[in-house]
């Protein structure tokens, strides 16, 4: 069952096409080669289009040349029909009723089970490996990611029960900012690394969307904030210590301000797939939060 009525796989499937991004990680973690992939629009994209610790999994079960999709302007129908697949795997996408429609045509495809963009890890993980028959072994897989990400906590004390949000600030215009909610994997990603969401933030989101916008006249919401992390680099953080709202923030008084680059493996990561934790990106996003905090 998902968002657009139920999908029915009757055999094995064996060509297996993922759309959306990181739906590629979780086959490759059950030892599985897609025909084909979307590439990665974010992060430390290779010349391949894929992020690094996807290109390992491909490496480590022996493709050098994988395919893939570069659909950021719109899913590319003929290639991916071209690749010839028995299912399309989107569980964390933004599939419109119309290009699932259109795919389905192609092949069985699973989209997204309730919201767009607001799949965790886990349920990516959990959404693929029963497609393909596979749930005993996906659910291995998140055990073993479970214990990566409390082994990461254990190692980071002074950051366990910290307030922390994921923000998207905009250093040209700063009348407004967007928070990332526990809806969206960035945001619960937090919480799996022993963060907070705290209250101020919660009361704003109405469960709808991954994000809050909130405008900066009520900045006061970032006061309980610990620990402030947004896209962006050292002109961001000018801006936010410059800006006469932003600079009243405690979290921007005390430089406790993570800037995660746009075109790093940390950018990437802090969207989790299991692929990320099992690369040890957990314990690098960690790390980096820490040295900002406790500089």
């Amino acid at each position: 069952s998902h968002a657009y009525g139920t999908t029915t796989v009757t055999s094995q499937p064996t060509r297996i096409v993922t759309v959306g991004w990181s739906n590629e990680s979780p086959v490759l973690a059950l030892g599985i080669v897609p025909v084909g992939a979307s590439a990665a629009n974010y992060g430390a994209v290779g010349e391949n289009g894929l992020l690094p610790w996807v290109t390992d999994a491909y490496a480590q079960l022996g493709e050098s040349n994988p395919v893939v999709f570069y659909d950021t302007d719109g899913l590319d129908f003929e290639a991916i029909s071209d690749a010839q697949p028995d299912i399309i795997l989107a569980p964390y996408s933004g599939l419109t009723q119309e290009d699932y429609d259109t795919l389905s045509q192609i092949a069985p495809t699973i989209p997204y089970k309730e919201k767009a963009w607001a799949t965790s890890w886990r349920e990516q993980m959990s959404e693929v490996a029963q497609a393909l028959g596979m749930q005993s072994k996906g659910d291995a897989i998140v055990e073993e990611c479970e214990q990566i990400l409390a082994d990461t906590i254990a190692a980071y004390p002074d950051l366990t029960g910290k307030n922390a949000a994921l923000c998207w600030i905009n250093a040209a215009d700063m009348s407004s900012f967007y928070v990332y909610t526990p809806t969206d994997p960035r945001g619960s990603y937090l919480e799996d690394l022993g963060f907070h969401f705290p209250e101020s933030l919660a009361a704003l989101d109405d469960g709808n969307s991954f994000t809050i916008t909130v405008s900066s006249e009520y900045i006061d919401v970032l006061n309980d904030l610990d620990i402030i992390i947004t896209y962006g680099d050292q002109e961001t953080l000018t801006a936010l210590q410059n800006d006469p709202l932003f600079s009243q923030v405690p979290a921007v008084q005390k430089g406790n301000v993570v800037l995660l680059d746009s075109t790093s493996e940390l950018a990437a990561a802090c969207n989790p797939s299991v692929l990320s934790i099992q690369s040890g990106m957990s314990n690098e996003y960690m790390a980096y939060i820490d040295a900002t905090y406790n500089k």
